[in-house]
């Protein structure tokens, strides 16, 4: 598949500019997981050198969104069933006690940062831009574990994130209204501001049973790939 890119905003040529328009097709279904980034149609398509494109692309990698293969180019990095649902199975055991290790300072000196990043989520819905929900979608999450004070839960958090991010760029397209996933999460963050241990608990436990389901169905031979609303996260 070769996707046309176009930019969304002021033309630039610069190595930024092209990262953000990369980043949206990539993240908003244009380019799927495991497609080419083909230097020459992409250059041609945004009329840019290929000096800025290099750059953007060793940028998306850094990010985990792109992996380049050795004499065969730059591809969109694919998430399998297993990583998600393998994910899943460890963030239900240890969200909840990121939570609760969280919910003391994002209720109290975090708790603009917390009100804040759900707007964003909010707003980000409601205008259906998928790049800009998953970004927050993220963000609400990683406070979490920012904030636990516990550096191996804040690594696990940081070595999921780009899987994370290449999977929720496939389940925020699979929502008949998107802005469902900022509804959801409002039901998360009411359990921090109560500091409802036990709420926020039965909240993450509703999230991930599928997830796990996509696992067993994944070990008993099904065909590896992102399934709709796999891991909600």
């Amino acid at each position: 598949m070769n996707a046309t890119f176009e930019w969304h905003e002021k033309r630039t040529t610069t190595p930024d500019g092209v990262y953000r328009v990369l980043r949206a097709a990539i993240l908003d279904g244009s380019v799927p997981p495991g497609d080419q980034l083909r230097e020459a149609h992409i250059a041609a398509d945004l009329g840019i050198s290929r000096s800025p494109l290099r750059e953007a692309l060793t940028r998306l990698e850094e990010e985990g969104l792109v992996v380049k293969v050795p004499f065969r180019g730059a591809f969109v990095v694919e998430v399998s069933a297993q990583d998600v649902a393998e994910i899943a199975s460890i963030r239900l055991r240890v969200e909840p006690y990121a939570g609760e290790l969280s919910m003391e300072g994002l209720r109290g000196q975090h708790r603009s940062l917390l009100l804040q990043t759900v707007e964003d989520l909010d707003r980000a819905t409601k205008n259906k831009d998928i790049p800009a929900s998953i970004d927050a979608h993220l963000r609400l999450h990683a406070l979490f574990y920012d904030f636990s004070g516990h550096s191996v839960l804040q690594n696990l958090w940081n070595g999921w994130e780009s899987k994370l991010r290449l999977y929720l760029a496939v389940d925020h397209r699979s929502y008949s209204d998107v802005h469902d996933i900022a509804r959801e999460h409002d039901r998360l963050v009411a359990c921090v501001l109560e500091g409802d241990v036990d709420g926020f608990r039965h909240v993450v436990a509703h999230h991930f049973p599928s997830a796990l389901h996509a696992l067993v169905e994944y070990r008993a031979g099904a065909t590896p790939g992102v399934p709709d609303n796999a891991a909600p996260a």
